[in-house]
């Protein structure tokens, strides 16, 4: 194994008789060094650059590229490699390290790693790298590292079969100011939205100015809002408020990079053998939010809203986010309804207002990626499925564990977040085994 030979330490100064390097090399008789940022090799002492075509391997898996061909090909075949430790893995359908309690962020970097424009984008650096930010910003880090994590889960030529996320995690930590931990437990939802919002910042991307995230994510709705009277006022009051202007129904139009499906509320009776029944509800249920009919109340501090969506624009990936927990003072609770979902052939096209359903072409979608989330709401585990393009076969990811499963498994799960793919037309069925 040539990488125990080498000490790939770094020393961004020098390599001069007082460097760190230089002194390590005397001590400790280690002589091959590696500068991280230049990605040379050097022998110290005597401080002179080693050119070795049998090096390319370490500094490939360091700094992977891809050309433009290679990248139309990724989702056209389904070769398996060799990793340097022996075990062989698909590129992309890879495990993460769950440092400590990091696997929230994990499963929506791996989801959003498998949405191949997003990741196209990112596999060339080509494409972001002359983004200009003011001085002293430090959200293009985000940007950086998620386009150097993309490059290692998707590296046909890695050291293992699976890759550390742990300098992508430490620029949300940073970006995020703590608000997303390595050490502690968050929510997968609050991370994708922070995540997804603070990248196609640091893109460039404005609420006016797309950016390639909100080019494959974005899309718009309609939303009809009536402001309601207090309910503990008078009947003849409340009548007499209603016919106020303030009271009449107000409708605006906003974008969104993803859907929030309500579960009905989960029932607390127990069958006869005592065991509490778990819920299902079919996904057209809970999608009857958006038919432009189905009102809901919406509650703040001082007033009460009554509100019902209609889409006007659909995205060409469509995120669903499954609202299972609900929030207090004092605890978190979870809905474990079970959403009884097809995996491909889902038309959307009922949900559109009638001026979009003449515009909008394709409204049929299949699922690409299944966030689930097991256990208590605050101890629980998180795990992916994704489907591998290229086969067509769906796989199940847990921090290092990687397995494949069958389709008809992902739909008995604890859905939490859902990616679709729009049909490029009607009559293209993507591969999807067993579906």
């Amino acid at each position: 194994d040539r990488r125990s030979r080498h000490c790939p330490y770094l020393d961004t100064i020098n390599r001069g008789l007082k460097s760190h390097a230089y002194t390590h090399s005397v001590q400790f008789t280690h002589h091959v060094f590696l500068n991280l940022h230049t990605l040379k090799f050097y022998c110290l002492p005597d401080n002179y650059e080693i050119i070795d075509s049998s090096l390319e391997d370490i500094t490939y898996v360091l700094k992977p590229t891809f050309t433009r061909q290679h990248i139309s090909g990724l989702d056209k075949q389904g070769k398996l490699y060799r990793a340097y430790d022996g075990t062989t893995y698909l590129p992309g359908i890879v495990g993460l390290n769950n440092i400590k309690a990091n696997d929230y962020a994990n499963v929506v970097l791996q989801a959003l790693s498998n949405v191949p424009p997003l990741r196209n984008y990112f596999l060339e650096e080509e494409n972001y790298c002359g983004i200009r930010r003011p001085p002293g910003d430090i959200m293009f880090l985000l940007v950086q590292r998620f386009g150097e994590l993309m490059r290692k889960l998707w590296n046909p030529r890695n050291f293992k079969a699976h890759v550390s996320p742990h300098e992508m995690l430490q620029a949300v930590v940073l970006c995020s100011k703590k608000n997303f931990q390595i050490t502690k437990q968050g929510d997968a939802v609050d991370f994708l939205s922070w995540f997804m919002n603070a990248l196609h910042g640091a893109l460039g991307g404005t609420k006016k100015k797309p950016s390639s995230l909100t080019k494959v994510f974005q899309g718009s709705m309609r939303i009809f809002s009536k402001k309601l009277p207090h309910p503990d006022l008078p009947p003849e009051e409340k009548v007499a408020l209603l016919l106020k202007e303030e009271y009449q129904e107000e409708m605006s139009d906003t974008t969104f990079l993803f859907l929030t499906l309500d579960l009905p509320t989960a029932p607390l009776y127990k069958d006869e053998k005592e065991q509490l029944i778990i819920p299902q509800v079919p996904l057209f249920n809970i999608l009857a939010k958006f038919n432009g009919n189905t009102e809901k109340e919406y509650k703040t501090y001082k007033e009460n809203f009554l509100k019902r969506f209609q889409l006007l624009k659909l995205p060409p990936y469509l995120i669903f986010c499954i609202k299972r927990f609900t929030k207090n003072n004092f605890f978190v609770e979870k809905n474990p309804t079970i959403v009884n979902f097809p995996i491909t052939n889902v038309d959307l096209r009922e949900y559109l207002t009638e001026e979009a359903q003449v515009t909008e072409k394709n409204t049929t979608y299949d699922l690409v990626a299944n966030v689930v989330h097991d256990g208590k709401p605050t101890e629980g585990a998180y795990r992916i499925h994704v489907l591998h393009h290229g086969t067509g076969k769906w796989y199940e990811l847990q921090d290092l564990q990687v397995t494949d499963i069958l389709p008809q498994m992902i739909t008995l799960s604890e859905a939490y977040i859902q990616i679709w793919k729009r049909r490029e037309s009607e009559d293209d069925t993507t591969n999807h085994t067993g579906a």
